[in-house]
């Protein structure tokens, strides 16, 4: 027998804000024209006849865009809007608020990270080119010379990560993993990478790096994997505290 219980009626959906609506046209009408980053976009004047709408409407747009990393504002008569190819930064600081806002602990990143790399790197193997393979020889140089220096090593951990994310050919995996290499360490709360662990770290990348090379997506897969794993038995044998702490919504992510 049906239930005679009267279903709540779905909350109208708001309409969508004047200057959101602007945001979506300039961003639509920038790419049909072909403009391309750091080009000089309309300025004021023209954009307001164009799309019939008010200054207070067009400058809030234009302020959404600028948060978003889409334009940069040029200042001066000969200025305006320039079109930008936004970074993960704004992506992350996103993903944190939303983390912090949910209460979603440190652990939830090392979930993602497992989850997503080693297929990721799997994808690179069969798509990354040249250059890719030397810029991730680069990072692993680097690494090899800045043993002692923490801050410089752990740079040139995450350019090793966010190069074989951008060379999986998704630019989606490229902007996620991307935007979690700031966090992804830990070192904001408290985990701390001695010798012997900059030690191993070094060498799993070397392993990667050979998997990579030899356009082999099973062990690229398999290394990738085996590497993340270690970071994960290393974070629950020195820090299982902070694994469930609070990732925190902190300008030192993004800066």
């Amino acid at each position: 027998m049906a239930s005679t219980t009267p279903s709540r009626p779905a909350a109208p959906a708001r309409p969508p804000k004047a200057a959101m609506m602007v945001a979506q046209r300039i961003v639509r009408d920038s790419l049909r024209d072909g403009l391309k980053p750091g080009d000089l976009m309309s300025p004021e004047r023209t954009m307001l006849e164009k799309y019939q709408t008010g200054r207070g409407t067009l400058r809030e747009a234009l302020r959404l865009l600028e948060f978003q990393g889409v334009i940069a504002l040029k200042p001066g008569p000969r200025g305006g809007p320039v079109l930008q190819n936004p970074d993960a930064s704004h992506l992350a600081s996103t993903v944190v608020l939303l983390m912090q806002i949910n209460e979603a602990p440190f652990r939830t990143i090392v979930e993602v990270r497992s989850a997503m790399e080693p297929m990721i790197s799997s994808l690179a193997a069969v798509r990354m080119n040249e250059d890719d393979l030397a810029d991730l020889a680069a990072t692993i140089d680097q690494m090899r010379t800045d043993m002692d220096d923490q801050f410089s090593f752990l740079e040139a951990n995450k350019r090793f990560h966010d190069v074989i994310a951008w060379s999986s050919g998704n630019v989606l995996f490229g902007y996620i993993v991307d935007s979690l290499l700031g966090i992804m360490d830990g070192t904001v709360i408290g985990i701390h990478y001695p010798t012997h662990r900059r030690q191993a770290i070094l060498v799993a990348h070397q392993e990667i790096y050979e998997a990579l090379k030899s356009r082999d997506p099973a062990a690229s897969q398999a290394r990738m994997q085996e590497h993340i794993d270690a970071y994960v038995k290393y974070a629950e044998r020195k820090y299982p505290q902070l694994l469930q702490e609070t990732t925190p919504w902190d300008q030192r992510y993004f800066s």
